[in-house]
């Protein structure tokens, strides 16, 4: 498993990373900050007068004496009650030593009351609003920066940042909008949807939003959930060169939602006003007090909805207190990110990552958004986005970067990418090819974090950190404040190198306030703890090395297990994505209700016909480099995978059509990257089934 080092940190990061500061200052202040429950201490190296810490020791201290570790993450990144305005640390340039300690400002009684899962209780004396802390940064200096296939480039400062969410709450207040309201938007990946979810936050309403290429359906299924009383959309989009109009669906929508009083509309495809919605520019003509309505930590901040690939999509609740305080941590520290750092995630509103990407406001970064196609007109195109806007911390979902991979892209040869020191890569593990790609094509200068997380913590449980290495296939480390662990059936802890379930023992902010609508619990419960009670299973497979590092080997929910032998899809998928002219694929595992080894079927891309010879070498690999119980039976071609619209693959869906179910009872169409896709698969479940096509 152990892969070759392809990253080490920087021999000074304990001085020029942010991590590194922070180490520094819990050193300095250990007997202040490490003194939590009192259940664990920080673990020191001594050598003479001096005293530093470990990562490890760091981490264990972080997911034992969880009242001292979030309460230093308050301390250190100055989180203030409302009507403070403290004043952002900048990051340290390199080569700099570590800056003062900030003043802690007022703080919680108790970070934690209740440590139980599920029933967790954080900060339940404060009163805070996340869009507060997010415009605490001030000045000409950009906040957004922003491209768009559909109009011309944008750019906000701090101040006409603050300007512009102080108008648009002026105008949701006009509208009726206050605390507890729910404001949802069909919105691309642009200014004035930043604009809007701030101040919606600092309302005290809850924010929700759909990217506009979700189909009517798809929206539906979500906001009609939450009853929201505010609709915001755009009348259309550019992608790449295609001009797709989304008046019809937007009337569509107002339809099925009884709920929405009033309609604003981004004019962004065309120039004519929508007829019984307010025009964008009508929310914002007057200017309005910056102001922000505490908020209780727990109070709901944002719903994100879960894919919707295996049943109604669920509506999964956020508070303003857990995703200021895990965003502080995993952008603050894991991702190193501050004043001088210009951060671009490839993300649509649909996906959690939008969510992830605008809380770099919270640690001062300017936040690089884009809209379109990012292959249009190739796989450049986001590469010379960074550059030209000097991206210095680069994301984007696994599959973008092995397309890169796959054509022989060299962005670090095509562009001057000299200030880019950081590649994110998550929404589905990341192949060891991958990894050599990045490490080979940008040099050591660029750390690759490979993160595992979900929407349903909005955030990560594993990912890199400028002070740990990086390994060919594996993910860097656990984070800070993460309690994850790899468990058996049983519900016991695995030995490094076993495959197991990824569970997290401890309470992280960041879980979920709860599913909206489900008062009793029962539903939130059934997601994460009905495998073993008290414990978070997220339905992941896991493996740790010896070294710290970790192998997300896909979906548990979705692996194959034949005589035995235990394999993730993702493992699959390196194989067989590796052969010459295969481009995507998918497998499934159909059971034998008779015990027998059931059948595996793959569908395959490729830009050809496939043929003999290349199922022949299709298995022959799978049979070399996994094990001959993992040649799939039926292997079948086809234009495309389904996959969600933030490229998770439908392996769920995909198993039940085959088996019979109906394509719209296991997946959306609204919310798939291209929905013909599954029509293709339907057409092979008849054929195996001997049924006429319908």
């Amino acid at each position: 498993m152990i892969g070759d080092l392809l990253w080490s940190p920087a021999e000074n990061w304990r001085t020029s990373t942010r991590i590194g500061q922070y180490m520094s200052w819990l050193t300095d202040t250990a007997e202040r900050t490490a003194a939590g429950t009192g259940d664990a201490d920080l673990e020191f190296d001594t050598q003479g007068d001096e005293r530093t810490l470990d990562y490890a020791s760091l981490w264990q201290w972080s997911t034992t004496d969880l009242e001292g570790f979030w309460r230093s993450i308050w301390q250190y990144f100055q989180v203030g009650e409302p009507g403070t305005d403290p004043e952002m640390r900048p990051g340290p340039e390199p080569g700099q030593g570590p800056e003062p300690g900030p003043e802690p400002g007022p703080e919680p009684e108790k970070m934690l009351a209740h440590n139980a899962m599920p029933g967790a209780i954080w900060m339940p004396d404060v009163r805070l609003n996340y869009a507060e802390q997010a415009l605490r940064r001030r000045g000409p200096d950009p906040a957004i920066i922003a491209r768009s296939q559909t109009r011309g480039d944008q750019t906000l400062s701090w101040d006409q940042l603050a300007e512009h969410v102080g108008a648009a709450r002026a105008g949701l207040q006009r509208l009726g909008v206050g605390s507890g309201d729910r404001v949802a938007a069909y919105l691309p990946n642009v200014p004035e949807t930043v604009v809007a979810f701030l101040a919606t936050a600092s309302l005290g309403a809850i924010w929700s939003s759909c990217a506009p290429e979700f189909g009517v359906q798809a929206v539906v299924d979500r906001f009609s959930q939450i009853q929201p009383k505010v609709l915001l959309a755009v009348d259309g989009y550019r992608y790449g060169v295609k001009d797709i109009d989304r008046r019809d669906e937007l009337a569509q929508i107002r339809a099925s939602l009884p709920t929405v009083r009033h309609t604003i509309v981004v004019p962004y495809l065309h120039t004519q006003p929508v007829p019984g919605c307010i025009g964008w520019s009508d929310l914002v003509a007057e200017p309005g007090a910056l102001l922000f309505e505490p908020m209780p930590a727990n109070g709901p901040l944002y719903v994100l909805f879960s894919s919707g690939t295996t049943g109604m999509p669920k509506p999964i609740v956020h508070g303003h207190g857990g995703i200021l305080l895990e965003h502080l941590k995993v952008l603050g520290l894991h991702a190193d990110l501050g004043h001088n750092d210009r951060f671009l995630w490839f993300t649509t509103t649909g996906w959690m990552m939008w969510n992830y990407l605008i809380s770099g406001l919270l640690v001062g970064s300017t936040i690089v958004l884009f809209d379109g196609d990012p292959n249009a007109p190739d796989a450049s195109l986001l590469w010379s986005l960074a550059a030209e806007f000097q991206v210095t911390w680069f994301g984007a979902g696994a599959p973008l970067l092995m397309h890169c991979a796959k054509v022989g892209l060299e962005p670090a040869a095509m562009f001057d990418l000299h200030q880019l020191r950081a590649i994110g890569s998550t929404g589905a593990p990341l192949s060891p090819e991958g990894f050599r790609w990045v490490s080979k094509t940008f040099g050591p200068q660029v750390m690759l974090s490979s993160i595992s997380g979900g929407t349903d913590i909005c955030s990560a449980f594993v990912g890199g950190c400028p002070a740990v290495p990086v390994w060919e296939g594996e993910i860097s480390c656990r984070y800070l404040g993460a309690a994850v662990a790899s468990f058996n059936e049983q519900g016991h802890p695995n030995e490094v190198g076993e495959q197991g379930e990824l569970v997290i023992t401890q309470p992280m902010p960041s879980m979920p306030v709860g599913f909206w609508g489900d008062d009793d619990g029962s539903k939130y419960r059934l997601s994460y703890f009905e495998a073993f009670p008290g414990v978070w299973r997220h339905g992941d497979w896991i493996t740790f090395t010896d070294h710290g590092s970790c192998v997300i080997s896909g979906r548990s929910d979705a692996t194959l297990n034949r005589g035995g032998v235990r394999i993730g899809t993702a493992e699959i998928y390196r194989v067989v994505e590796g052969l010459p002219g295969i481009d995507d694929s998918l497998i499934v595992h159909l059971e034998d209700s008779n015990g027998g080894t059931g059948q595996l079927v793959l569908f395959v891309v490729m830009a050809g016909h496939i043929d003999d010879q290349v199922i022949t070498s299709i298995r022959a690999a799978l049979r070399q480099q996994l094990s001959p119980r993992h040649v799939p039976d039926e292997i079948y071609q086809l234009s495309s995978i389904p996959t969600t619209l933030s490229g998770k693959k439908l392996e769920l869906p995909v198993k039940k059509m085959l088996t019979g179910s109906s394509p719209d009872d296991v997946a959306s169409r609204g919310a798939l990257r291209r929905p013909e896709a599954i029509d293709e698969v339907v057409a092979i479940a008849h054929r195996r089934r001997g049924l006429a096509p319908q």
